[in-house]
């Protein structure tokens, strides 16, 4: 009896035991050398009983049985296994794994390890982006990522930004990516009330981002569906961190001036040659430009111009000396519960062309706050003002830079040396709007995003966003009455533009660890997004006095007008990634879109992708391999869209009008209910590697991207009464190399030195177009060629006996050939492709060097395989046809029979080469020395006397050197006046150089 007893109770207390072993609770903290790590993985081994840590790095897990053994890990630092022991707290520090690639990259609604990414991403972080003090968010991008063509129109401080990812998949489409910062989809309209662009983005701080990641295949893209065909660019702004406040401080100033100046004729060079012209027309005899009382005399204004009293150099006065100042603080911290991030900042750039300057204010106050272990909130804010002052567009005689067209012999002010020359002048002086007019942009921006995170489960998460982008543009302009607005004794206009966008997203996240070799994660919701936009314009002339300059004191108004418009968004979404065994990677996508902007049988459509990836250097035969530290296979496909058309290009449209001063209706659009989305199909096959312990890292990858369905303005016979219709009409193919190659050369205790290089290539061919060439000024759109291609006749250089241009003509024989003979008839030449207006290989390379406390980084930034047409080389190298002053070249013409040049006898008044031709189009070939910065960081001993914990003085240059062969002001600057077209590219109509700067700064960190 009693051993029954006794043996009941040890039975008793065994499973007690076990019972109290197996529901034993174990917390703690989780972190690395730099603080407490949230988001870290902790795994019961051998179970699927897991958690993670909050934003504190603290977590707490239960049923873990007495002897079990825990898996802590995080993407990037080495796995640690640490058995319990019965242990109820258990603290881990993880430490960098060297084999691994560490950086997280911000994806599509959520984040993930550079090491399981099976998409093409590139990543920018706050660092490199800091090295560039611009003042436009994407032109500190530049170099910086594969395949990514970022470049400025023109040099003013405003100006439009082309950003161009893979390539160009759109004929009348945008091709603009799509820009997301902290989830919500910017507005990126160019709202200039003329045809010269405002950088949408202008309004944003550069220093308040912490990374961008750029996705540019299919795969990264789809999630975001109808607006991934041109890629999407992702943009975190900085978040605080739990622990001591930190006050950062960052004032730097600069000097500017234009990259390049061309060489124009002096007064004396242009006397020469224009006297030459016109003794070829008139005879040397006929001396009506030099004599006393003759044109050149009316050009001097009463100085002699034979003894040099007057020399205006027109380019000097329109390109000038430049300056830039970027004062930004930040303060930021938190707790366990609530961390913050305030950020001031101010940038006053004054510009290097005449009268064009910018202010802008900016605010930023980031907030995340824990309410409970499940519940998380925040609230993301944005606000800043710019301001303006603006001059003409390109093809405007008021725009500074043409003013080179101005003869050297007129003075460019008169006797007062305060009032311009506008009486003896070739064309109306351009300072004469500085001295009676004014032009001012006022951008208020304000950014706005919510968001509520609810932890379900574990493994199960609920996020509700709620995004607002508003935009207030007003723009007013003034011309006295000494302006060339004088017979309407001045002119004003005021033009404002309200763009509202709100955006919704709704999504679940699920991520859950099967046993330890298998890993889910699903991300699933709806997205919805509401654009309005709203104008108004009102124009006047007649002003009582040039101090009232607001339309309010006109006499009559001469214009006014007012729009609105509108159109939404609406989408589902799913995606779903699988890791097997750490090394074998799947990934799938689907994006269903609806746009009020298509057709009502057409309105929505699928975009879907799939990848995969194998890291082959996690199997048993390169695991432990002391030379491969990665070697990953992945590709992907996927079809994305593009939706950059009118908001109601489906419809057929009625507008108001006016008929004999009677109100009327009048049809202004067909309709076309079949237009869909213009889909691109994209293939992407890449490598990543890293060898001796990832001292050496990379990527190659080939793309295909194949766009269907083109959606074209296509034009339609004058007969039919409408002009044109959007269609889907036609395709193109982009295909490409991309090669990324990191390197840490050297490495030690007082010494590293990294080098990052990019390259890519480009190969862009229009595949159909069913309503045959496209030609549109001196470009083309034609099946088997580049679109945009420059379509011209061929220069062929001068006649050596007569001074003749000659052109090429082809000449079809009998047997099919062609005959290439050349001819001065300029009407018998034939235009054929010459060129493109897109490089085929852009490069970047970044070097940083640190030693000690010093610091030292430059990149290079270099295109080649495109080509610029002069649409100003008619005026600026005619042969002195045009008073217009001229390049210095056209002293090189031909004067004599047997003379060997390329420029043609100068003739005045007579065509003789200045037509449209190869001889104006230039190869735009460049290697750029894109910055430099040399920093120094004061020593700590220093510095902690003073109460502070860093500061570094800095030297930073931009656009220091450029080499090139191209003849214009700048490779990269072209005509501001093509707005959104894609057919019309490459071509520059004195355009302004980009700016050369130089700038010392301060850093310090509290």
């Amino acid at each position: 009896m009693k051993n029954s007893l006794l043996k009941g109770l040890l039975v008793f207390l065994t499973m007690l035991c076990t019972s109290l072993t197996y529901s034993q609770e174990v917390s703690g903290s989780v972190s690395d050398s730099n603080g407490p790590l949230p988001g870290a993985t902790i795994l019961v081994k051998g179970t699927t009983n897991g958690t993670q840590t909050d934003m504190d790095g603290k977590y707490r897990i239960k049923n873990v049985g007495s002897d079990a053994v825990l898996i802590f890990s995080y993407i990037g630092l080495k796995t640690q296994e640490l058995n319990v022991a019965g242990k109820s707290i258990v603290n881990v520090i993880l430490k960098e794994d060297s084999a691994e690639l560490k950086e997280v990259l911000v994806i599509g609604f959520g984040k993930q390890s550079k090491r399981k990414v099976t998409d093409n991403i590139a990543s920018i972080s706050a660092g490199q982006i800091g090295e560039i003090p611009v003042p436009s968010l994407q032109s500190a991008l530049t170099a910086k990522a594969a395949g990514v063509q970022i470049t400025q129109i023109n040099g003013k401080v405003e100006g439009g930004v082309k950003v161009r990812i893979r390539g160009v998949s759109s004929i009348s489409s945008s091709q603009e990516p799509l820009y997301v910062i902290d989830g919500l989809p910017l507005i990126n309209d160019n709202e200039s009330v003329s045809s010269a662009p405002i950088n949408p983005l202008i309004s944003l701080n550069p220093n308040d981002v912490e990374s961008v990641e750029i996705l540019k295949d299919a795969s990264s893209a789809a999630i975001y569906g109808a607006r991934g065909t041109n890629g999407v660019v992702l943009i975190t702004t900085k978040q605080g961190k739990s622990g001591k406040t930190k006050i950062s401080l960052n004032t730097s100033t600069g000097w500017s001036q234009a990259t390049h100046k061309m060489s124009w004729l002096n007064a004396a060079q242009y006397a020469e040659l224009y006297t030459e012209a016109s003794a070829y027309r008139y005879g040397a005899d006929d001396l009506w430009l030099t004599e006393p009382g003759g044109l050149f005399d009316g050009y001097a204004n009463g100085k002699d111009w034979r003894t040099g009293e007057v020399d205006t150099d027109w380019q000097d006065l329109a390109l000038v000396k430049g300056s830039v100042q970027d004062h930004n603080f930040s303060v930021s911290g938190g707790d366990s519960k609530t961390v913050f991030f305030l950020s001031g900042g101010y940038n006053n750039t004054e510009g290097i062309v005449r009268g064009n300057n910018m202010d802008r204010y900016s605010y930023r106050g980031n907030l995340d706050h824990k309410v409970s272990d499940k519940l998380r909130v925040g609230l993301n804010t944005s606000l800043s003002k710019t301001r303006i002052t603006r001059i003409g567009s390109d093809n405007s005689f008021a725009t500074p830079l043409q003013a080179v067209a101005q003869t050297p012999l007129a003075p460019a002010y008169l006797d007062d040396g305060v009032t311009p020359n506008n009486d003896t002048t070739l064309y109306y002086n351009f300072l004469m709007q500085q001295f009676n007019g004014n032009w001012d942009a006022n951008i208020f921006r304000t950014l706005m995003n919510s968001y509520v995170e609810l932890k379900i489960l574990p493994e199960l998460s609920f996020r509700t966003e709620l995004g607002y982008d508003n935009n207030n543009q007003t723009e007013e302009y003034f011309a006295g009455s000494l302006t060339e607005s004088a017979s309407t004794n001045g002119y004003a206009d005021a033009n404002a533009i309200q763009s509202d966008k709100y955006s919704i997203n709704n999504y679940f996240t699920f991520s859950k660890n099967f046993k330890e070799d298998y890993n889910l994660e699903f991300v699933g919701g709806m997205s919805f997004e509401e654009s309005t936009r709203k104008r108004q314009f009102v124009a006047g002339i007649g002003f009582p006095s040039d101090a009232l300059q607001t339309v309010e004191s006109a006499s009559e108004i001469t214009e006014g007008s007012s729009s609105r418009t509108k159109y939404n968004f609406l989408s589902y979404f799913g995606r779903a990634t699988f890791s097997i065994m750490d090394k074998y990677l799947l990934k799938g996508s689907l994006r269903y879109d609806g746009s009020s902007r298509f057709g009502a049988s057409n309105r929505y459509g699928v975009f879907p992708a799939a990848s995969v990836g194998w890291i082959i250097s996690q199997e048993d035969f390169l695991k432990d391999n002391e030379v491969v530290s990665l070697l990953k296979l992945r590709g992907s496909f996927g079809v994305t869209g593009n939706a950059g058309i009118g908001n109601f290009a489906s419809l057929g449209l009625f507008g108001g009008s006016s008929y004999n001063k009677q109100s009327a209706i009048n049809p202004s659009q067909l309709v076309n209910q079949d237009l869909k989305w213009e889909k691109t199909n994209q293939f992407d096959a890449g490598i990543d590697f890293g060898f001796l312990d990832n001292r050496v890292t990379g990527e190659i990858d080939y793309y295909v991207k194949k766009t269907n369905d083109l959606l074209l303005n296509e034009p339609l016979p004058g007969t039919s009464g409408w002009s044109s219709l959007t269609r889907n009409v036609g395709s193109l193919t982009n295909k490409g190399f991309e090669f990324v190659l990191n390197t840490t050369n050297i490495k030690t205790a007082n010494l590293s030195w990294k080098t990052s290089l990019n390259l890519s290539t480009l190969d862009n061919k229009v595949t159909s177009l069913p309503g045959g060439d496209i030609v549109a000024g001196q470009n083309i759109v034609r099946v088997g060629e580049t679109i945009s291609s420059f379509y011209l006749v061929e220069y062929a250089g001068v006649d050596p006996a007569n001074g003749n241009a000659l052109f090429y003509k082809n000449t079809l024989q009998a047997d099919g050939s062609l005959d290439k003979t050349t001819t001065n008839n300029y009407s018998e030449a034939q235009r054929i492709i010459s060129g493109s207006p897109y490089p085929t290989l852009m490069t970047g390379m970044t070097n940083t060097l640190m030693f000690k406390n010093f610091d030292f980084s430059f990149t290079f930034q270099g295109e080649w395989g495109a080509y610029i047409y002069n649409e100003a080389g008619k005026f600026q190298s005619s042969n002195a046809r045009y008073r217009d002053n001229q390049t210095t070249d056209q002293m090189n013409r031909w004067q004599k029979p047997g003379d060997i040049t390329n420029v043609p006898q100068a003739r005045w008044g007579r065509s003789n080469g200045e037509q449209a031709s190869t001889r104006y189009l230039d190869k735009t070939d460049f290697v750029r020395l894109r910055n430099l910065s040399l920093g120094y960081t004061l020593p700590k001993t220093l510095t902690q006397k003073l109460s502070v914990d860093r500061a570094r003085l800095y030297l930073t240059g931009v656009n220091l050197l450029t080499f090139t062969n191209y003849k214009g002001y700048d490779p990269e600057s072209s005509y501001d006046n093509n707005g959104d077209s894609n057919i019309q590219k490459g071509i520059a109509f004195y355009s302004a150089p980009p700016a050369k700067t130089i700038i010392i700064g301060l850093n310090i960190d509290l």
